[in-house]
């Protein structure tokens, strides 16, 4: 009987660490949006009318949304709002995924040129003993898995 290769498992999603250049916040409670898009072109050459070539064009990257629990820190708020009066700081950074010993770093994708573009917080209530969540959705110009 032949042999297979070892079992490889998936990364589990709740092992990771943001790492915000300058910034150090406690941790997040999520990180999402990390992905890129291409455009298709569509051509057609001259004598094939059956056919149309697509070929890449313009990438985009998704903007990355970091939530955390509301805490005593103004580091994100204050960078949030250096872009709201017109102050333009942009920092690069990592997400960082760990092994289950939390030991190890498995997965690491680096975002460049990110600046805040949008800030949230839950809602407020009386009625629950949920925490509150602060948002921060940050644009940057290209991700990169190292």
């Amino acid at each position: 009987m032949p042999t297979t290769g070892q079992r490889v498992d998936p990364f589990r999603n709740f092992n990771f660490l943001v790492e915000l250049e300058g910034i150090a916040q406690a941790s997040f409670v999520e990180c999402g949006g990390l992905g890129s898009t291409t455009e298709v072109i569509e051509n057609r050459q001259g004598g094939d009318n059956t056919t149309s070539y697509k070929l890449p064009g313009r990438t985009s990257y998704s903007d990355i949304s970091l939530k955390w629990g509301l805490t005593a820190s103004t580091e994100l708020w204050d960078w949030r709002q250096q872009i709201v009066i017109g102050a333009i700081v942009r920092k690069n950074g990592s997400i960082v995924v760990f092994d289950l010993d939390n030991s190890t770093e498995v997965a690491r994708w680096n975002f460049v040129n990110a600046w805040p573009s949008k800030w949230e917080s839950s809602a407020f209530t009386a009625k629950g003993s949920d925490i509150s969540i602060d948002t921060l959705v940050l644009a940057h110009e290209g991700l990169t898995r190292v």
